[in-house]
């Protein structure tokens, strides 16, 4: 008989994955018509949006990407066999491509056979195998692992925030945007999303509500206590205060907290998350802090996680405030970081 599922059609780049979870044998379930299998477009794009915003995109483009090599080289895309995944692999170590990327094509490609109703399909143990081939290669050859942005102090939060403009609306938003970023280890996401009602100030600081987050999948909230600082410059309640004063005289009382500002002063709706990037870089540049080119926004929640651990913060507090699973191991990552010179063993033998 004939697989219904196999005529699915994969979807074009840029478009949301194709939401189609038949059950393996439709045709047996007795009374059953073509409506009972049946979604209706507003139902497909609510279980695509389902699925975080940027992780829909990086899958639709790696998705494309291997749906257009597969029609080059004379392959199904889907179903597609373990041999085809491999090939395609091995194509992509070839080329050059980071291990990160190329492992998240293997997930976009078994994802987009999960939920076309090809649970389990391709196998992937040998296209695994060629990539832990290809890591040790780079390895042996020179090459690093994932380069990872490095996490902003203390001291370099200042000389950032000291970078600033602050008798403009540029420098006060965006040294909100950098006291923010590290207090809440916040994701570009969390930050940009946040509303002028989502942050209040009560007796020991701010209370700074998440209303949806990576690892809030039911977009439940929290809301994270953010203490009041001890220095002038980066004092979260402080910063806000100054950003506050901002918006009230451009009549900005609500709506999005962090927003655009042109070279004109005139401040917009909103702040993309790609700007975030930029505005953290260019002040880290600016402020001469060390392998500034490599800082992104993700060294203000890098840093927030790294400077409490160094406090004495226990993991667990520090994943709770930073909003990542219990026993995630990007802040294990972090922790190493610290504990690789706080519990160094040639630390005090008197070399």
């Amino acid at each position: 008989m004939h697989d219904e599922r196999e005529a699915l059609p994969a979807p074009a780049a840029g478009e949301r994955p194709p939401i189609y979870p038949l059950p393996e044998n439709p045709a047996h379930e007795a009374g059953h018509t073509a409506a009972d299998y049946t979604l209706s477009a507003r139902t497909q794009e609510r279980i695509a949006d389902g699925v975080p915003a940027n992780t829909r995109r990086a899958y639709a483009r790696q998705w494309a990407a291997f749906t257009a090599w597969c029609a080059e080289h004379g392959r199904i895309s889907l179903p597609a066999t373990a041999h085809t995944l491999a090939e395609y692999t091995s194509q992509l170590c070839e080329a050059g491509q980071a291990p990160a990327s190329i492992e998240q094509a293997i997930a976009a490609v078994r994802t987009m056979h999960r939920l076309a109703g090809h649970t389990g399909r391709p196998a992937t143990e040998s296209a695994r195998l060629a990539v832990r081939a290809y890591k040790r290669r780079r390895a042996e050859a020179g090459g690093r692992g994932q380069r990872e942005a490095p996490p902003i102090t203390i001291d370099a939060l200042r000389a950032m925030v000291s970078a600033c403009d602050l008798d403009t609306p540029i420098g006060r938003r965006d040294r909100l945007l950098l006291v923010l970023g590290l207090a809440l280890m916040g994701r570009r996401s969390e930050l940009v999303g946040l509303q002028r009602e989502d942050v209040r100030e009560v007796a020991d600081g701010l209370e700074v509500t998440i209303r949806t987050s990576k690892t809030d999948k039911d977009s439940a909230g929290e809301t994270i206590a953010i203490p009041r600082g001890s220095h002038p410059l980066t004092d979260p309640v402080a910063a806000w205060r100054d950003w506050l004063h901002v918006l009230d005289q451009a009549g900005h009382t609500t709506g999005r907290l962090l927003r655009r500002i042109n070279r004109h002063g005139t401040i917009g709706p909103s702040l993309g998350a790609d700007a975030v990037n930029t505005i953290v870089r260019d002040l880290a540049v600016r402020a001469g802090v060390p392998s500034a080119d490599s800082v992104t926004a993700h060294s203000l929640r890098a840093g927030g996680a790294t400077v409490a651990y160094a406090a004495g913060v226990p993991v667990a507090v520090i994943a709770k405030h930073g909003r990542w699973a219990p026993a995630s191991p990007v802040v294990l990552r972090y922790i190493r970081a610290v504990d690789r010179w706080r519990d160094n063993a040639m630390r005090n033998v008197g070399l």
